[in-house]
């Protein structure tokens, strides 16, 4: 009979989280420590909400309060004072979940790479088997210090062996537990209370209560996974490292096949929040980080760097570094621009070679092309800001604005005292210092008269010539 022809019994969730992670070397809780951007115990979260449970519970310790800010709405926490052991925090998961019957999926929060169709498929071969326990196994061409599954003559799981205990030809086994249950409740209460820490760490293992389900004759089956990266844990900066990069292919590979072209996937990074548009070509050693969104047929990097930013369809970003900042449609920046937070530019603007902007809006095809930098400004459409323009926006004590308007041309080297209002059609003469308003139309001449002094090279080596002769 089919899992579809009966009814399905509800299922529960305990993710397990409440590890130190020692080998981090770090006051962050372990599973708040990011992959692409987010914390790995979001991933699993997800993993778990992707299969409708009736109760999610992330096991913690008492002092990982900073977890309770990740928790989705209809995820709670459990808190496992002491810490005893896999098997103790499944009890104190137990213990949150009083009067569920049912069945009991156990996570780990350090496995990022789970997702919802493992969890599924894990599931759904326990209904399958109407088994009491079901464990995710692997095999291995290195198992390593893993424990060993060892199965009978009929195939069926006979016990679980860690790597310390095991003979030489237990040892020789590549199939290894990796540590992912379902249970049906009813059975793991009792086989948890019967649980021992006669051991050398002194602890609660929860691969115990699978030993005494089986010595009391319950039905123990495995669910074997080929997949061996969704099975990888972290506990140190080396294997976040490695879980990064796996996570990073599945991101990349997903927007591929969405029509993203990526040039060099071993030099692109994305964040787990990044979207892309379709027929877009991201370029080589290109960061693409937090939320950032970035439209059709664009064209980003080389050697770009971008973390909450927006950019539109048809723009592109050339070698350039952008924060929080808005690009328009059909946008040029780079290379070697400096889009800082708060920074719109409007569509068919262009932010040039070594351009700084900061707080500032950039009006419709309005150009800053190079060498400037435009901070707590307003320009309107169709101006251009010429080579060294430097809008001084900060007197020692507070920012002030700069405002200018359409159809605008700075002259080279302009600086703008703010605040400063340059109206629509006007001009400023190269080299200009503003530091008053500029009529609509007017052109603005703030420098020096230019003065000549003829004969100054030949009296000037007359003078050192003389001083050479008096050494």
């Amino acid at each position: 009979m089919s899992t579809a022809d009966t009814k399905r019994p509800s299922l529960a969730v305990a993710i397990l989280a409440a590890g130190l992670g020692t080998r981090m070397k770090s006051d962050r809780p372990k599973v708040l420590h990011e992959v692409c951007g987010r914390p790995m115990l979001s991933y699993v979260i997800d993993a778990a909400l992707s299969v409708s449970p009736e109760r999610v519970v992330v096991v913690t310790g008492p002092d990982q309060d900073a977890i309770n800010d990740i928790l989705p709405v209809g995820c709670e926490r459990a808190v496992q004072q002491e810490r005893r052991g896999t098997g103790d925090a499944v009890r104190a998961g137990l213990e949150a979940l009083q009067g569920f019957s049912g069945d009991v999926m156990v996570l780990y929060g350090d496995v990022p790479l789970v997702d919802g169709d493992f969890v599924a498929a894990l599931h759904e071969r326990h209904l399958e088997d109407a088994a009491a326990a079901t464990l995710t196994t692997i095999e291995l061409d290195d198992p390593g210090h893993y424990g060993r599954i060892v199965r009978g003559e009929d195939g069926q799981v006979v016990r679980i062996v860690e790597h310390r205990d095991a003979s030489p030809e237990e040892r020789e086994i590549d199939e290894i537990n990796v540590g992912m249950y379902v249970f049906r409740a009813d059975a793991l209460r009792p086989a948890l209370d019967k649980l021992e820490s006669d051991n050398d760490q002194g602890e609660l293992y929860l691969t115990d209560a699978v030993h005494l389900l089986l010595a009391a004759g319950h039905a123990v089956t495995s669910f074997e996974s080929d997949d061996e990266e969704m099975c990888m844990g972290v506990n140190s900066r080396v294997e976040l490292a490695v879980v990064n990069a796996a996570m990073r292919r599945r991101l990349l590979e997903r927007l591929m096949l969405a029509g993203v072209t990526v040039e060099d996937p071993e030099t692109t990074f994305v964040d787990y929040g990044v979207e892309v548009g379709r027929d877009t070509l991201i370029r080589a050693s290109t960061h693409l980080l937090g939320r950032t969104t970035v439209g059709a047929a664009c064209e980003v990097g080389p050697g770009c760097f971008l973390r909450d930013a927006f950019v539109g369809d048809r723009a592109r970003v050339v070698s350039s570094h952008l924060y929080e900042c808005v690009i328009g449609s059909g946008c040029s920046v780079g290379p070697f621009a400096y889009i800082r937070p708060n920074t719109v530019l409007a569509e068919g603007a262009k932010a040039g070679t070594f351009v700084e902007i900061k707080n500032s809006r950039i009006g419709e095809r309005s150009k800053v092309p190079h060498l400037s930098y435009v901070g707590d400004a307003v320009v309107g459409k169709e101006s251009n800001i010429a080579a060294g323009n430097i809008t001084a926006n900060y007197d020692g004590y507070e920012k002030h604005a700069t405002t200018i308007g359409d159809r605008v041309r700075t002259g080279s080297d302009t600086t703008i005292v703010a605040p400063v209002t340059i109206g629509d059609d006007a001009f400023t003469a190269a080299g200009s210092v503003i530091t008053r308003d500029v009529p609509a139309g007017s052109l603005a001449v703030a420098r020096e008269q230019q003065k000549n002094v003829e004969g100054y090279a030949e009296r000037r080596a007359a003078r050192r010539l003389r001083e050479q002769q008096q050494d």
